[in-house]
């Protein structure tokens, strides 16, 4: 793990495409929604099916960028862990307040 960060660096580590199994409840809840779009574009007409599929279109990309604010959030946070376990030398018993 010597080359992490340049690994990082150059794109060979990416989290998302990790592989993972995914739960029964999982695997429920994605057929769920497969069924229930396929059953919804079938009896929308055309000009809702367009409205059905902007708003579908719009929500992926609302909950891409809301799980890459979480990453980053996630990301930062355990820096932190990092920075105060590793480098801040203060004493919390010793702060002056």
């Amino acid at each position: 793990m010597a080359n992490f960060i340049e690994e990082l660096y150059y794109g060979n580590i990416e989290p998302q495409n990790m592989k993972k199994k995914k739960s029964k409840s999982y695997s429920r809840k994605m057929k769920i929604l497969s069924e229930n779009e396929d059953i919804l574009l079938e009896k929308l007409h055309e000009e809702d099916k367009k409205l059905f599929l902007e708003y579908v279109d719009a929500w992926g990309i609302v909950d891409g960028e809301s799980i890459v604010d979480s990453f980053i959030s996630g990301f930062r946070l355990g820096a932190r862990f990092t920075y105060d376990t590793f480098v801040e030398t203060e004493s919390s018993l010793l702060k002056e307040e």
